[in-house]
């Protein structure tokens, strides 16, 4: 019987260790993420989450440990070389261009993938606000609008990752349920993504794993379902 290779993570970062400056953030972190799955990465403001994120997608190199990208070394690799690879990262503070319409930051970031699911038209179904609004600048949209812009367009790139970091901060209930339900469909495409949010019972609840953080060490790792099970590892280290 022929024996088959397990496939590799879409994304994977080994013993990381990352610093600030001469401050010291990460410790050693470990994290793979499979395809298709959806991930779950928790922590108190300041323990990491982010820079271990900036660290996976290349905009902070690691100052020893190794990131591989679908089975490649990326390590220190340029952000545009590992975003080639299907990465796509939806940032805290969103980052469209305030001076293209709608439209234009959409068709901007287009780019066929292996997948070629999210087209114009696609996106424009899931994100009916934006329809209605092509020809407004970037500036001209409220805070949910422009979440929504920032997400839309990370799926025009039809990436096997999306890296969601804080996607509901600041956000009107509403708003928030409607950028959750989002996440459902794009895990219902197969599309593998890590969450950051502090909405933690919305991001368990979303998630197949979780990986907790606590002054840059992995304190926690396991099924979404097993984290839940355990509240007081939630309020000792999330404080819920």
């Amino acid at each position: 019987m022929a024996s088959t290779t397990p496939e590799a993570p879409i994304i994977e970062g080994r013993g990381l260790h990352a610093y600030y400056g001469a401050s010291h953030i990460l410790h050693g972190v470990n994290l793979a993420v499979g395809r298709g799955e959806t991930l779950g990465l928790l922590g108190r403001n300041g323990m990491g989450k982010t820079t271990l994120i900036r660290t996976l997608v290349g905009l902070l190199p690691p100052r020893s440990g190794t990131v591989r990208v679908d089975g490649r070394d990326m390590s220190g690799a340029p952000p545009h070389r590992i975003a080639r690879l299907g990465i796509a990262y939806v940032p805290e503070g969103r980052g469209i261009f305030p001076n293209l319409s709608v439209r234009e930051n959409l068709v901007m970031a287009a780019r066929p993938g292996r997948r070629g699911e999210w087209n114009f038209a696609r996106v424009l179904q899931a994100f009916p606000a934006l329809a209605e609004r092509l020809g407004h600048g970037g500036a001209q949209l409220s805070g949910g609008e422009q979440q929504m812009l920032t997400i839309a367009r990370a799926l025009m790139t039809n990436p096997e990752l999306l890296i969601l970091d804080e996607a509901t901060e600041g956000l009107a209930p509403r708003i928030s349920r409607d950028i959750w339900a989002i996440v459902g469909a794009i895990r219902a495409s197969g599309i593998a993504t890590i969450i950051v949010d502090k909405n933690h019972a919305a991001v368990t609840a979303a998630s197949e794993r979780c990986v907790l953080l606590v002054k840059g060490r992995v304190v926690f790792e396991g099924a979404s379902a097993q984290l839940r099970a355990q509240p007081e590892v939630l309020r000792r280290h999330l404080g819920v």
